[in-house]
C-alpha cells in the first residue's frame, strides 16, 4: 500500500512538472504584428539578456532558411519554413518539440539575401492556420495538422511581378482568408472561405504610379468600424479601406509622392492608434497620420501630420503605451506622439555596416531592435531611451521577435530559439 502511494505521488508530481514545462500560461500572438497588431504585448516579464546559449530555453535547427515570424495559439508555435523543397508548417509545443510538419505545395526560393520562399508570416483564429508563400501557395490547415485546401494565387491570377520577394502575410475576418497582391498595374485584394477555400470575392486595387510606386509588401490590418469589419491597405501610394463583406473600396488617401519619385516602393506595414492610421513613406524619409473615417477620396481632408525626418523603409512601426516607435534601416529610433507627429525623443543605436529588416518589438517597458546580422539590441522606454544591452544569436536575423507568456521566440536564419528566465 505505502509503495502505491509513493508511485502514485511521484506519477502526480512527474505530472505535475510536465505540465507546468509543455503549458506556460494561457498566451496568443496569432499573427505578423500580434494580437491587435501592435507590435507590442502589455504582458509579461522579458529579459534584457540572452545569446545563442544565455538564457535559452531551447533552439531548434530548421531545415532550410526562412523568414517569417512566428505565430502562438496556446501550446501551439507555428512556424513556416521551406523543407526539403517544399512550402512547409511546422508546430512546435513550448518544449520546443514538433507536433506536426505538414508541406502544402512546392517552394520558391527567395531572391534578396535577406528573403525567402516563406517570408509572409502565418494567421490563426484558433480554429484553423492559414499560410501563405512566395509560390503563391494560400493554404488552411487544421490543428492537427491536416491540409484542409489550398489553393495557388500565382496560377489562378497571373505571375508575381514584384522585384523582390512576397512578404504581405494572410490576414482574417470573421469568414475570410485576405490576401493582399499589390504589384505592377494588377493590384487586388482575394478573400477565401476559411472553411473551404473558395473565392469569395476578389476586388481589383489599382493607382497609376512612377516605376514600382505600385509595388507593397506591407500587410493590411482588420479593424471594426460602426460594427463592420474594414481592411486597411497600404500600398501603392494609397491607403484604403475596403467593406470586409465584398472588397468595396469605402475611402482613399492619396499624395504620398507629391514629386512622382521612382521606387518609392512601401515595403514596412502600417499601424492603428485609436481611429488614426500612421505609415511610413518614401523609403523611410516621410510619416503620416491619417483619420480612419469617412468616404470616397480623403486625400485632402483626413491627413491629421505629415512629417519628415523620421521613418522607417523595411521595418514595419509599432504602437506601444499610446507612442509610435520607429526604427530606421540604420538605427536611429524616433518615439512619436500619434496626435502630433512630433518626437517624444530620438536615439541611434550603435553604427554599424549591417542594417535593420526586423520590425521592432516592444514588451515589459523594452524595446528589442533586431539588426540583420544577428545582434539584438534591447532598451528601455518607460521614460525615456536607455540602451540595455547588445546581444548575439551568432546568425542572421530578419524575423521579428515574439514576446508571449514570459518568452521570446526569435527565429533566426538558422535556429528557432526560445528566450527566458525561469
Amino acid at each position: 500500500m505505502a509503495n502505491r502511494f509513493l508511485l502514485s505521488l511521484f506519477a502526480s508530481a512527474f505530472l505535475s512538472l510536465s505540465l507546468h514545462a509543455s503549458q506556460p500560461p494561457a498566451k496568443h500572438w496569432p499573427r505578423w504584428r500580434g494580437p491587435d497588431d501592435s507590435g507590442s504585448t502589455a504582458h509579461g516579464s522579458y529579459p534584457a539578456r540572452f545569446s545563442d546559449t544565455e538564457n535559452v530555453l531551447w533552439k531548434y535547427a530548421l531545415p532550410a532558411k526562412g523568414c517569417s515570424t512566428p505565430i502562438v495559439w496556446g501550446n501551439n508555435i507555428i512556424v513556416s519554413s521551406p523543407d526539403d523543397g517544399a512550402d512547409t508548417v511546422f508546430n512546435f509545443n513550448w518544449d520546443g518539440v514538433v507536433k506536426w510538419r505538414a508541406a502544402v505545395g512546392d517552394e520558391r526560393p527567395g531572391r534578396h539575401k535577406n528573403g525567402s520562399g516563406s517570408n509572409p508570416s502565418p494567421a490563426t483564429d484558433g480554429q484553423g492556420v492559414y499560410v501563405y508563400f512566395k509560390s503563391g501557395n494560400l493554404a488552411g490547415l487544421n490543428f492537427d495538422g491536416k491540409v484542409k485546401w489550398k489553393t495557388n494565387l500565382q496560377k489562378r491570377f497571373g505571375k508575381d511581378t514584384l522585384y523582390w520577394d512576397i512578404g504581405t502575410s494572410p490576414v482574417l475576418t470573421e469568414n475570410h482568408v485576405i490576401v493582399a497582391v499589390m504589384h505592377d498595374r494588377e493590384g487586388f485584394l482575394a478573400a477565401f472561405d476559411k472553411q473551404t477555400g473558395n473565392l469569395s470575392w476578389k476586388a481589383e486595387r489599382n493607382f497609376k504610379t512612377p516605376r514600382e510606386g505600385d509595388h507593397s509588401y506591407a500587410t493590411p490590418i482588420v479593424r471594426e468600424q460602426n460594427g463592420r469589419q474594414q481592411i486597411v491597405v497600404w500600398g501603392a501610394e494609397h491607403l484604403t479601406t475596403h467593406d470586409a463583406s465584398d472588397g468595396k473600396e469605402i475611402w482613399r488617401c492619396g499624395g504620398f509622392n507629391p514629386e512622382q519619385k521612382n521606387n518609392w516602393v512601401i515595403v514596412g506595414s502600417h499601424v492603428i492608434h485609436d481611429d488614426t492610421a500612421i505609415v511610413s513613406y518614401g523609403r523611410g524619409s516621410h510619416m503620416a497620420a491619417i483619420r480612419l473615417t469617412g468616404k470616397g477620396n480623403v486625400t485632402a481632408t483626413h491627413k491629421i501630420w505629415d512629417r519628415q525626418g523620421a521613418g522607417s523603409f523595411v521595418p514595419s512601426l509599432a504602437v506601444y503605451r499610446d507612442k509610435i516607435f520607429v526604427i530606421g534601416d540604420k538605427g536611429a529610433v524616433h518615439c512619436i506622439d500619434p496626435k502630433t507627429g512630433k518626437d517624444f525623443w530620438k536615439a541611434d543605436l550603435p553604427k554599424h555596416r549591417s542594417k535593420y529588416y526586423a520590425s521592432p518589438t516592444l514588451a515589459d517597458g523594452k524595446l528589442y531592435a533586431t539588426r540583420e546580422d544577428g545582434i539584438i539590441f534591447v532598451a528601455s522606454v518607460d521614460k525615456r531611451f536607455e540602451l540595455l544591452s547588445e546581444n548575439n544569436l551568432g546568425e542572421r536575423v530578419i524575423a521579428s521577435p515574439v514576446p508571449v507568456g514570459n518568452r521570446l521566440l526569435l527565429r533566426g536564419e538558422k535556429h528557432l530559439f526560445c528566450v527566458g528566465v525561469d
